[in-house]
């Protein structure tokens, strides 16, 4: 993985005209993504890429999300994780209505930029339950068990 060491500089955006812009099955251009350090998101064809946030102290998991072009540049810009609502259809910042917000720490993007890794600081709980992280439960034997925090 590479990690962006100056997540508040730059704008994705500018560098896209589109989010498929950078799909492609050239194998030159995938090397690029691979092993370059232009910092190129490969978008969906919806547009988003997975977002996983963790913890920078623990490292745990703490939720996954969607970002799009807007919410990686918004992300980058204030420092503060930003996503995109698929059941809103919109751009939301991560704790705006309850003061929990994300303070992104650094960014980690995978082999083919189609997926990233925030660390961030948590303000509070990360879930909408209340829990730190959203990974509250655990599989046994088909039911789910609570995680102690």
């Amino acid at each position: 993985m590479v990690i962006v060491q100056q997540i508040l500089r730059g704008s994705v955006a500018d560098k896209l005209e589109s989010p498929t812009d950078v799909m492609t099955t050239d194998p030159s251009q995938s090397k690029m993504l691979e092993t370059g350090h232009e910092f190129l998101p490969k978008f969906d064809d919806k547009g988003l890429l997975s977002a996983v946030v963790i913890d920078d102290t623990t490292s745990n998991v703490l939720m996954v999300a969607f970002m799009d072009a807007e919410a990686l540049t918004a992300t980058r810009s204030s420092g503060l994780a930003h996503f995109h609502s698929r059941s809103r259809g919109k751009l939301w910042q991560k704790g705006e209505t309850s003061g929990n917000v994300l303070r992104v720490q650094s960014i980690l993007v995978d082999c083919d930029q189609d997926a990233i890794v925030l660390r961030c600081k948590a303000a509070g709980p990360t879930c909408h339950t209340g829990a730190t992280s959203c990974f509250y439960r655990v599989l046994e034997n088909d039911r789910l068990e609570s995680v102690v925090d």
